[in-house]
This record gives structure tokens, C-alpha cells and sequence, in this order.
């Protein structure tokens, strides 16, 4: 058995989202004790809908910075007018945050407002950039089996383009488990001259049903033998979780190997799944 490996100077970060409960919370703050651990570059919290989380997202991030730790705010542009989001930008500067994942964001089902001053990532990467300097680093999105409301692939990669061109300095993909479309993005997207680091967001399995209701939403492709062997467990949550530690893990030792700067882990508020991943690969 080949034990992995990885590079001491790569690194990781850990995605959240804010907590509805004081339930919520204080397992949150048990999670992030337990993977603070490992000590990640840094911990991300997520943006709801048309900002329905705005409130939770920035006290989640106060809250981490207060523990010591570097937090990364979610920031979306849809539904906020440039009002909103100079206020939303001043607060994080003058608190000290300095790093931002900067999302285009969804409107909530069945929203009848406005859609905001800003329709895409890209316009909103600019006003950060425009109001802020070079105060933060800014995270953008990255697609690599593509964006689900993308014309083609060819249109989603100028896309992205435009972002690192308004000013990302690197992005975090969507969960996949194809490690070749990965790699074909980043060279794809190297060639056109957008060759921020492109980092690899990873979503452990856990949970069958969960997986596939995220995956259709998302776009995320689950390679058939993957699928197929997942359902053939049925109940058998052990199983699932052991098969997919084993899958995910050896994804994210081809990723390191293959030159992916980072893993990016879509936690759901959970320790014990990224905990696992990462012992495996010696974090």
C-alpha cells in the first residue's frame, strides 16, 4: 500500500456556512476547533441567496477572527446595490479582514426584487477593486466541468477570464471528481492568459442522497462507477463513508501531485470528514 504524501509548503482551507441555531453555532465552534488543528490557510463562510445570510456570514467571520484564526467572508453581488456593498467592504477593511470570495450569488426562489447593480462576478471584482486597492485578496469561482447556466465551455472559460482580468488573484473550483477535467481547466485557461493559482474545492462523501440532490443542482459530475457503487451500498452509511474517504482521498493526492496549489474542503459544518481526508494525506 502506497501511504500518500504530501509537500509541506501546500496548503488548505475549510468552507462553512453560517449557522441558523445556537445549536448550529456551538457545533460550529467545535468544528473549528477540531480542524483548526491542522491549522488551514484559512476558514471561508458562505453568502446566502440574495444576501439572506448577510447578518450570520459577518458575525461568523468576526467571530473567527476574534478566535485568532483568518476568515474569508462570502461576497455576492446579486440583489445588493453598491450602497450595500461599499458598507459591507468598509466593515471588513476596517476590521482586518483581507481576504474575500467574490461570487456573481443566486437570487432566493421566488425573489420579485432587484437583481442588484451588478449582474456578474466580474463587474463586482472591479468595484472591489475600485473601492478597496489591493487591500484584499480576492477568490473568485472556478467551473471545470462547467458552469450550469453556461452556453458552452468556450464561454464559460472567457468568463472566467474576466474575473482574473477585473482583478482575482486566484480562484476555488466547484467540487468535481474528475481530476482530468481539472487539469484541462487550468491549462485551458493558463493559454488565454488567465493563470491565477486555481485552487481545488473538494466535497467529501458521506451521504449518497445528499451527494446526488447537490451534484444535479450544481452541475457536479459523479463518474458512473462512483455512482454505482455508492447505490449498491444502501443504507450502509459505513460503507459509503469508507468508499468515500478512499475515493476522495486518492483525488486529492493526484490533485497535490499533479501541481494543484490547494484543496479547498466543502465541510457542511462538519470536522470529521475533512479530518479524515487530511490524516490520510499527512496534514
Amino acid at each position: 500500500m502506497i501511504v500518500p504524501t504530501i509537500d509541506s509548503s501546500q496548503h488548505f482551507s475549510v468552507e462553512f456556512f453560517p449557522p441558523k441555531t445556537v445549536e448550529g453555532a456551538d457545533k460550529l465552534r467545535a468544528t473549528r476547533q477540531s480542524l483548526a488543528q491542522l491549522k488551514p490557510e484559512y476558514f471561508s463562510v458562505t453568502f446566502g441567496a440574495g444576501g439572506s445570510t448577510q447578518a450570520g456570514t459577518r458575525d461568523t467571520v468576526f467571530e473567527i477572527q476574534k478566535e485568532g484564526y483568518v476568515a474569508a467572508p462570502h461576497i455576492s453581488c446579486i440583489g445588493r446595490s453598491r450602497t450595500d456593498l461599499r458598507e459591507i467592504l468598509s466593515e471588513y477593511k476596517s476590521s482586518g479582514i483581507r481576504r474575500l470570495v467574490a461570487l456573481r450569488g443566486d437570487l432566493p426562489s421566488g425573489f420579485g426584487g432587484s437583481s442588484g447593480d451588478f449582474s456578474h462576478a466580474n463587474e463586482l471584482i472591479e468595484f472591489i477593486r475600485a473601492e478597496s486597492g489591493d487591500w484584499f485578496h480576492i477568490e473568485t469561482a472556478a467551473y471545470p466541468e462547467m458552469h450550469p447556466q453556461a452556453k458552452s465551455p468556450h464561454d464559460d472559460l472567457q468568463n472566467f477570464a474576466r474575473k482574473v482580468k477585473a482583478g482575482a488573484n486566484s480562484a476555488i473550483t466547484q467540487y468535481f471528481y474528475n481530476a482530468d477535467a481539472y487539469f484541462r481547466f487550468v491549462d485551458d485557461a493558463q493559454k488565454i492568459g488567465a493563470d491565477v493559482p486555481v485552487v481545488a474545492g473538494i466535497m467529501p462523501i458521506t451521504n449518497y442522497t445528499q451527494l446526488m440532490r447537490f451534484s444535479e443542482m450544481c452541475g457536479a459530475e459523479i463518474p458512473r462507477w462512483v455512482r454505482l457503487k455508492l447505490a449498491s451500498f444502501g443504507d450502509d452509511s459505513a460503507s459509503i463513508r469508507a468508499f468515500g474517504l478512499d475515493v476522495v482521498t486518492s483525488l486529492c493526492q493526484r490533485l497535490l501531485d499533479g501541481g494543484a496549489p490547494s484543496l479547498h474542503f466543502y465541510s457542511l459544518n462538519q470536522a470529521g470528514p475533512t479530518l479524515a481526508i487530511c490524516q490520510q494525506l499527512r496534514y
